[in-house]
């Protein structure tokens, strides 16, 4: 079977197992390949939630020059607003840059932002509408 549509979004990170390690607390995924570049020797890790057949790709670097900042960013969803509160919470604790969370209403839900070990954005949240709103278009 061979891949359609949207399969990645690569980031470039200098530490992998910091990343790894985030993305695996904050966005509930887990490695599902790693490897060494053979040209670079840098290494490679795709994370998923396995929930659908999309990864985001570590790239191992030694500078992260372009970040997902300001409103750029990836989002994940949780369970309940409690569970944004939580990673929140756990966020600052941490000592990570958190905005939020904030109530946007529909179809944007509560919602957060909180940095990774490289500065790029992650979005937790719960009551967006990505999926009723996808689910409800018609092809065409």
């Amino acid at each position: 079977m061979s891949d359609l549509g949207l399969t990645h979004v690569a980031l470039l990170a200098r530490e992998i197992e910091q990343s790894v390690d985030f993305y695996r607390r904050f966005a509930g995924m887990e490695v599902v390949h790693r490897r060494i570049d053979a040209t670079t020797e840098k290494s490679v890790v795709w994370l998923s939630d396995r929930t659908r057949p999309f990864v985001v790709v570590l790239i191992e670097a030694d500078v992260v020059d372009h970040r997902l900042g300001g409103f750029a960013h990836l989002g994940v969803g949780c369970e309940s607003t409690a569970e944004v509160d939580r990673r929140c919470a756990l966020a600052r604790a941490e000592g990570r840059a958190c905005i939020g969370p904030i109530d946007g209403g529909e179809p944007v839900g509560y919602f957060a932002l909180i940095a990774d070990p490289d500065g790029h954005n992650l979005e937790v949240s719960h009551g967006q509408e990505v999926g009723l709103t996808v689910a409800s278009k018609t092809t065409g």
